[in-house]
């Protein structure tokens, strides 16, 4: 097995005045390395839409990831879909990414725009095959992938955008993939790249889209460990095991909580270096110490860090407020969100002194509460996640 895997993230946007968005993404796991992404577009935008949008994407991957046959999953589909009234047809468009062994992709495609692939960040012509499913025109692709990889897939509310405004035919498709080729070459992840697409679909709406727009991306990457330790172990005869059981492990280490960071410096025999950069004033500066990657404050940090985090997961509006600062919080985002995908927690139940004044807002609960919340979080992320307590 290689040492690839997949990170995927979508954004939408509804139609100007609905309250539902038409176009629906569903993700399912068939196993550790491999998955089945659906992007379905209903007819039409609000409720009609949105059910339509729904019960297709749905449908289709549990039957793909299920193993049974594409003809199958489309026939399912045509008997299964409730009939529109006005227009007395069933019809949501899909496109389907079945990601097999962490090894190649396949693209299965019905009438929406078609997925773009961009390799070492330029648009890459892959092979498709027409094959016809109870009438429907529909096209298939297979490709081994590599590392840096990345796969577009979009409801036609992308291409569309700025019909009559900005453009009198819309976004051309050959517009938008010069548009990912250069955000491809800033290294931002899958849901970063979404929001870019989607956001510039909304300027070029005037921010009153006129159909819904939805970009589901796929990129292939190399798998990166990040280690975090966050507060001293409960018995401190531990403290030795804890610290080399931290440091041995690959890949790149942070250290919240003052204390922690005193316990690390002292264990690597190395002095803890305190700087005075307040760059956003309610996050506490951060320290350096020789052989760790980041040493930050604790519960205030990453309080800040979970609320990002939880952004991250809904409409990601909040991350130009982390991804270019060099604060605690930022910075521990940076390496969480954008470079880890597995990520190791060290967690200390050792009950702060300082932390026990009843005149502040912090508590052993709250620490432990934001481990728990931090690692969902990163999960729904995709990312393989390991907690340990000491």
């Amino acid at each position: 097995m290689n040492d690839l895997c997949v990170d995927i993230g979508y954004k939408s946007i509804n139609h100007h005045g609905e309250q539902l968005c038409g176009d629906h993404v569903e993700i399912v796991e068939q196993n550790e390395n491999s998955t089945v992404i659906v992007l379905a577009d209903g007819l039409g935008s609000g409720v009609k839409a949105s059910i339509l949008s729904t019960l297709t994407s749905k449908i289709i991957s549990t039957m793909m990831a299920a193993g049974l046959p594409i003809d199958e999953c489309v026939s399912t589909i045509a008997a299964t879909l409730p009939v529109c009234s006005v227009r007395g047809v069933a019809y949501s468009t899909f496109t389907i990414m079945h990601l097999i062994n962490n090894e190649t992709i396949e693209i299965i495609q019905y009438d929406n725009p078609h997925v773009i692939m961009l390799r070492d960040c330029v648009n890459y012509d892959y092979p498709k095959t027409e094959i016809s499913i109870d009438g429907k025109k529909i096209y298939k692709s297979t490709i081994h992938f590599q590392e840096n990889d990345i796969f577009v897939a979009m409801s036609d509310g992308c291409p569309h955008a700025g019909i009559g405004l900005s453009y009198n035919f819309g976004w051309k498709r050959e517009d938008i993939i010069a548009f990912m080729e250069v955000m491809a070459m800033n290294g931002l992840t899958a849901k970063n790249l979404a929001t870019l697409l989607v956001d510039e679909c909304n300027t070029l709406y005037a921010n009153k889209p006129g159909d819904d727009a939805t970009a589901c991306i796929v990129k292939i990457r190399k798998r990166e460990p990040v280690n975090l330790l966050f507060g001293p172990p409960s018995n401190p005869d531990d403290v030795n095991r804890m610290m080399a059981l931290f440091f041995s492990k690959e890949g790149k280490h942070i250290i919240c909580g003052g204390t922690t960071s005193s316990i690390a410096a002292k264990y690597l025999g190395k002095p803890l270096q305190a700087t005075l950069n307040f760059e956003k004033s309610e996050i506490p500066p951060i320290a350096k110490i020789e052989g760790v990657d980041l040493v930050t404050e604790g519960v205030i940090t990453v309080n800040k860090v979970v609320e990002y985090a939880k952004d991250y997961l809904v409409n990601n509006e909040l991350y130009e407020q982390w991804y270019f600062k060099k604060d605690g919080a930022s910075l521990i985002c940076q390496l969480l969100i954008e470079e880890a995908t597995d990520i190791n927690f060290y967690v200390g139940r050792a009950i702060n002194p300082a932390h026990q004044n009843p005149d502040l807002p912090i508590n052993f609960n709250i620490k432990m509460n934001l481990v728990e919340e931090l690692s969902k979080c990163l999960k729904e992320m995709g990312k393989r996640i390991k907690v340990s307590y000491f």
